[in-house]
């Protein structure tokens, strides 16, 4: 009930550590000082430790403060009227605070707690993993006017741009979704598309190696993500070599991309496929190959993008928007194969994302840039604009539920909605 009346902001179980580190971490995870007052939970100043550290079964949840009467009042009648009280609020010190009695006990820079916290999962990662990733991530900490996630966009996010095209009753344009063993991600991209307005058709590669099916008939071309052939010969290299070298695969491939009424989207693995296929590509001649993350792990995380000026047909309109998207993936890395692959394909507006921090700006600092690559680069489309090729997931986010953090005024729609539906009308 209180979370279906918007009266839930957060919910945290106590359990390892006790209350003390239940509330710790929503301050951490909120990136706010809290006062926390012992006075409703302890009779004796004896009682305090156990108060903050016992695990017992229990929980904190954050409410508005205009909020707290109601929400004792709806768990009252649901019989927990002598299991409630208020311990803690926010405040605007940001401090981590204890007190019991009208007697400060604790009063402790959050920043410098949370680096607390966190320091031993530093020391692993520094040893295990990328030390200079490490020391970004951790030292990411002590910046408290971090803004966060967010979202600031060019376009209406609640817009259906194709909404006059009769989706129902009018013609749904075909969209293979492209398959091989090892990609996990064709559900979600057929969600998508279908949405969008295209009728979708799941085609594994065999179909297309054995000439059982062919891409004549279809209008968008569509890699997904996951790990074809394990990544064992590097991330979407044994994909695209299943094409390169098999006659009738690569004859359908270079037709399909030559024929000018067509697009194609890669993403994840799939990006790491086509980008392998640029020979067969009008206009990839400078794109670049993925290689590993800098971090030297797998990364399956939240980052944020700024959308380029670029020709990519399913990103027109984006121009400039930023906002957060799900990226996961081990060999992410733009590597370019000279500087003047580099030089060109910004010269020739063929970025078509970024990585950028919470500030916005252009990143190649970890965790921001998952994956390190240069100048924040994560996205590229070909001169024409029609293939276009991402790490990042726009199909885990094209719903504004899917989000981790959306703005109050973004409705049924994610923002990578519109990616989708641009397709379309490129297509009408």
């Amino acid at each position: 009930t209180l979370n279906q009346d918007d009266k839930l902001l957060a919910y945290h179980d106590r359990s390892d550590g006790g209350l003390w580190a239940t509330l710790t971490e929503m301050s951490f995870a909120g990136h706010v000082g809290i006062d926390i007052d012992l006075d409703d939970l302890v009779d004796d100043a004896a009682d305090v430790m156990p108060a903050l550290f016992a695990e017992e079964l229990g929980g904190v949840i954050q409410v508005r403060q205009d909020d707290t009467k109601e929400v004792f009042e709806i768990l009252e009648s649901a019989g927990l009227g002598d299991c409630i009280q208020v311990v803690a609020q926010v405040n605007d010190t940001d401090a981590i605070s204890v007190s019991f009695n009208g007697e400060v006990l604790l009063n402790e820079s959050r920043i410098d707690l949370h680096r607390l916290w966190t320091r031993t999962s530093y020391e692993i990662q520094s040893m295990r993993d990328n030390a200079d990733c490490a020391q970004q991530e951790y030292d990411n900490l002590l910046d408290a006017n971090d803004p966060g996630l967010h979202a600031e966009l060019t376009f209406d996010v609640n817009e259906n741009i194709v909404a006059d095209y009769s989706l129902e009753h009018g013609e749904r344009p075909m969209v293979a979704i492209l398959r091989e063993q090892g990609v996990n991600g064709q559900i979600e991209m057929a969600a998508a598309f279908d949405k969008a307005g295209f009728t979708t058709q799941d085609v594994h590669m065999s179909d297309v190696l054995s000439g059982r099916v062919t891409l004549e008939g279809f209008r968008g071309l569509i890699a997904c993500g996951g790990f074809s052939y394990g990544d064992v010969l590097g991330a979407g290299e044994g994909w695209a070599k299943s094409i390169l070298f098999n006659d009738i695969a690569r004859e359908q491939f270079k037709a399909f991309f030559e024929r000018e009424n067509t697009f194609a989207l890669g993403v994840c693995n799939g990006c790491q496929m086509l980008s392998n296929l640029h020979e067969l590509i009008p206009g990839a001649d400078h794109w670049p190959h993925f290689v590993r993350n800098q971090s030297e792990q797998f990364e399956a995380r939240v980052a944020m993008v700024e959308v380029q000026k670029s020709d990519s047909i399913m990103l027109a309109g984006m121009e400039g928007s930023r906002m957060p998207i799900a990226v996961a993936h081990g060999e992410g890395h733009a590597e370019f194969g000279s500087e003047a692959d580099l030089e060109a394909v910004n010269k020739n507006a063929t970025v078509a994302l970024r990585y950028v921090d919470n500030f916005g700006i252009t990143t190649e600092a970890y965790p921001a840039n998952p994956n390190g690559s240069v100048q924040g680069i994560t996205g590229l489309t070909a001169n024409n604009g029609r293939v276009t090729i991402m790490m990042p997931h726009p199909e885990r986010v094209f719903r504004a539920v899917q989000n981790s953090y959306q703005p109050d005024e973004w409705s049924e729609d994610g923002a990578w909605m519109r990616m989708f539906r641009n397709a379309r009308a490129w297509c009408e």
